[in-house]
C-alpha cells in the first residue's frame, strides 16, 4: 500500500508538472514581448532567435513575410511608446507601438503568438502604418497615448473575455447592420492613426463620425487580457485594408478605441481630411 501511495504521488506530481509546462504563463508571454521589442528597437531580429520556432511565420498587413523581407524588423526605430496586453489563454500577446524616429516614424500593432507546449514563438503578426496610411501622424498619436490610462483593472472589477469580446464584435457588427447595439462608454474617444475623435470631456462618444457603409471585418485575430480590459483585435477591415483595432473595456462598456489601417497604395484609404492633423498638437 505505502508503495501505491508513493507511485501515485510520484504520478501526480509528474501530471503537474507536465500540465504547468503546457501553461501559457504571463512571464513567457512578457519574455516574448521584450525581445520583440529589443529586436525591433536595435533592428537586430537575433534577439528573437532563442524564442522562434523552426516554422514561425511573419505577418505584415496582412501578406506573409519573413524576418529578412519584413518592413520594419532589420531597421532599428526610436521607440517613444510601447504598451503590451497578455493573453494566457490563447498564448498570445498585443504590442502598440509609437516611433517617432527614423521620419516619419510607425505606428504598429503585433501580435505574437506562441505554442504553450515548446514555448516558442509560432506566428509575428503585425499591421505596420506609415506616411499615407489612414491619418498616419506619430505626434498627434503619441500626444493622445500619453494622456490615457490603460492600467491594471481590480480583480473584483473585471469583464469576461466573453464579455470583452462582445464589446468589439458589436462594434464591428455596427458597420453592416446600424440598427446593432454597441455598448458605448461614457465617455469614449478613438484614436485612429493621429486623429482624436474626442475632445478629452465627459460628454465624448465613439459613435460620433463613424462611417456609413456595410462592411464586413474578415480574418479576424484577438488577443483579450482581462486583466486590463482589453482585446486586439486584427483584421481586413472591409473596403480600407489591413488593420488592427484595440479596445477598453470597463463594465461592459467601450471607453477607448486604438486603431491602426494600412492603405494599400491609396493615400488615406480615400477617406476624408481630419481638421488639425497637421498642425502641431497643443502640450
Amino acid at each position: 500500500m505505502k508503495l501505491l501511495i508513493i507511485l501515485f504521488i510520484q504520478t501526480a506530481v509528474a501530471q503537474s508538472r507536465w500540465y504547468q509546462d503546457q501553461t501559457c504563463d504571463r512571464a513567457l508571454l512578457q519574455e516574448a514581448t521584450s525581445r520583440y521589442i529589443a529586436a525591433q528597437s536595435t533592428g537586430q531580429p537575433q534577439w528573437l532567435s532563442t524564442l522562434l520556432s523552426d516554422n514561425t511565420t511573419v505577418i505584415e498587413n496582412n501578406a506573409e513575410s519573413s524576418i529578412p523581407a519584413s518592413l520594419v524588423l532589420n531597421q532599428s526605430l526610436a521607440i517613444a511608446h510601447v504598451r503590451h496586453i497578455y493573453d494566457t489563454v490563447a498564448c498570445a500577446s498585443f504590442s502598440e507601438l509609437v516611433s517617432l524616429a527614423p521620419g516619419p516614424g510607425y505606428q504598429i500593432g503585433t501580435q505574437l503568438r506562441l505554442d504553450a507546449a515548446t514555448r516558442k514563438i509560432t506566428k509575428i503578426d503585425s499591421i505596420v502604418t506609415t506616411t499615407g496610411d489612414l491619418y498616419f501622424n506619430t505626434t498627434h498619436a503619441l500626444h493622445y497615448l500619453l494622456r490615457e490610462d490603460w492600467g491594471l483593472i481590480a480583480p473584483e472589477n473585471r469583464d469576461s473575455r466573453a464579455t470583452i469580446q462582445a464589446a468589439a464584435d458589436a462594434y464591428y457588427a455596427y458597420f453592416s447592420n446600424g440598427s446593432t447595439v454597441v455598448p458605448w462608454g461614457a465617455p469614449c474617444d478613438r484614436l485612429e492613426g493621429g486623429a482624436y475623435m474626442g475632445q478629452g470631456l465627459a460628454n465624448d462618444t465613439c459613435d460620433a463620425g463613424l462611417p456609413p457603409f456595410s462592411v464586413e471585418m474578415r480574418d479576424r485575430r484577438y488577443v483579450i487580457d482581462e486583466s486590463v480590459g482589453s482585446v486586439n483585435v486584427l483584421s481586413e477591415f472591409g473596403i480600407l485594408g489591413p488593420d488592427s483595432h484595440e479596445f477598453r473595456v470597463e463594465k461592459g462598456e467601450i471607453r477607448w478605441i486604438h486603431a491602426m489601417t494600412f492603405c494599400r497604395g491609396t493615400p488615406n484609404c480615400n477617406a476624408p481630411d481630419f481638421p488639425g492633423l497637421s498642425e502641431e498638437v497643443g502640450w
